[in-house]
């Protein structure tokens, strides 16, 4: 039988009324089962990211989701909303999957936070709602930063599940015990170990951050200032972008560095000097809500750009506070082209 989840039915043929698209769909209706659930895979692929930081393993725990619905649809029995029962598929899922892989952070030598190895970076255009979904949450800037990510992947599976669900989601306590199958009692105990090892993990001047859902003004004039000096090589320009302490982290790879003197010192033989690697070309894309680029580079004696890296950046006051790096295998997801000329 072939999935009815792959690709995206018109939503607008279904049946209007839903308790008829739900019965239909419990009697094994392909097309009206794929309208329901289509119409939640951004809120649920979002969920699964925060869950597990990782927008390869979202992908495929919304996929898992919706073939679980799918085999389980006589079980849905209208005591709840259809998309708070995919919310409990999908957690359940992530669940067994961080079972199955467990990941802990690598620590690191000042203290910081420890380096979450797996986390991938999530293209702001999935975060926009479609016309199927007019009623939809706009995601918050402060649960999908790259911060929030890192610290929530330092909590226990369980832990994550019950913060998520209670503080980014609303869900209450009765609810959420439920669908973890513990006492409501034994469910805020998680939710307030969860909250102290958040508070531990996050920048310390995040709570003075302003609630947003996109770059301000002053972030992005950063990330120009950012891309222009880094397409000339300015050294001295970086250098006055870049707060003292500012990190430098390169997820998959465990490395960082710390300190403005530290950026620039690794920097400029790769952008100046005979060492160079070449010439260097910015394109601004839009991830996490944050100012984020990704860098090609022509390299001495080629014709062409080719993908190098994405960087998405945390600024603030506006000196830039933390860069982290990413492959070049990531820009398909953001639409970019593998070379420019």
């Amino acid at each position: 039988m072939s999935s009815p989840f792959l690709s995206s039915p018109d939503v607008g043929s279904a049946v209007s009324d839903l308790d008829a698209v739900v019965a239909a769909a419990q009697r094994g209706d392909q097309t009206a089962f794929g309208s329901l659930v289509q119409a939640h895979r951004r809120e649920l692929q979002v969920h699964c990211y925060r869950m597990l930081g990782s927008l390869a393993d979202a992908e495929d725990m919304v996929q898992e989701t919706f073939l679980r619905a799918w085999r389980r649809r006589e079980t849905y029995a209208g005591r709840s909303t259809f998309r708070a029962w995919l919310y409990r598929i999908a957690t359940n899922a992530c669940l067994d999957h961080l079972q199955r892989h467990p990941r802990q952070a690598v620590p690191r030598a000042d203290g910081g936070p420890g380096e979450v190895s797996w986390l991938q970076p999530y293209p702001d255009q999935l975060l926009a709602p479609t016309d199927d979904e007019p009623d939809s949450v706009v995601v918050a800037r402060e649960t999908i930063e790259l911060a929030f990510l890192v610290a929530v992947q330092h909590l226990p599976p369980r832990q994550r599940a019950v913060l998520i669900l209670r503080d980014v989601l609303g869900w209450p306590a009765s609810e959420t015990a439920e669908l973890l199958e513990v006492s409501v009692a034994s469910a805020n105990s998680s939710l307030q170990r969860a909250r102290a090892t958040l508070r531990e993990n996050l920048p310390p001047e995040r709570a003075d951050w302003a609630p947003t859902t996109e770059p301000t003004e002053q972030e992005r004039a950063v990330l120009q200032r950012f891309m222009d000096a880094s397409e000339r090589a300015d050294m001295a320009e970086l250098a006055a972008l870049l707060r003292e302490d500012a990190l430098f982290t390169m997820p998959p790879n465990p490395e960082w560095y710390r300190g403005r003197d530290v950026l620039i010192e690794a920097w400029t033989p790769v952008m100046t000097g005979p060492q160079a690697w070449g010439e260097f070309r910015c394109v601004a894309v839009a991830a996490n809500r944050l100012p984020a680029l990704a860098n090609y580079l022509r390299r001495t004696g080629e014709t062409e750009f080719r993908a190098m890296s994405l960087d998405v950046l945390r600024v603030e006051d506006g000196l830039i506070a933390e860069i982290t790096t990413f492959g070049p295998d990531l820009f398909g997801r953001f639409g970019l082209p593998d070379v420019l000329d």
